[in-house]
């Protein structure tokens, strides 16, 4: 949560009077890649970029956009066999 480079500004104040620069900010690149749905992200966007939404609030949406994807990753994981793993990794014939 600390290290994320963002494009929030240096105080609060600041931060409140100019919005964010979405250009820059890297929690907000994340989201634009991860975040499935486009309405809440030019939510998002609009409030961050205004200032009514500060960079913790964005990083902290992005961890649990995050989270989610890792956790389908984790399930769609667990369901893989070995037999899959074989089939798929099997030498074929290429037909051009």
């Amino acid at each position: 949560m600390r290290h994320a480079f963002s494009g929030g500004r240096d105080t609060v104040e600041e931060h409140r009077a100019l919005g964010a620069n979405l250009e820059i900010d890297v929690p907000y690149k994340y989201l634009q890649f991860f975040m499935e749905d486009d309405a809440r992200l030019a939510e998002i966007a609009a409030e961050y970029g205004s200032g009514r939404m500060l960079t913790g609030e964005i990083k902290k949406i992005l961890v649990e956009v995050l989270v989610e994807q890792v956790e389908q990753h984790k399930r769609a994981r667990a369901l893989i066999t070995e037999d899959i793993v074989d089939a798929f990794m099997a030498v074929r014939a290429l037909n051009f």
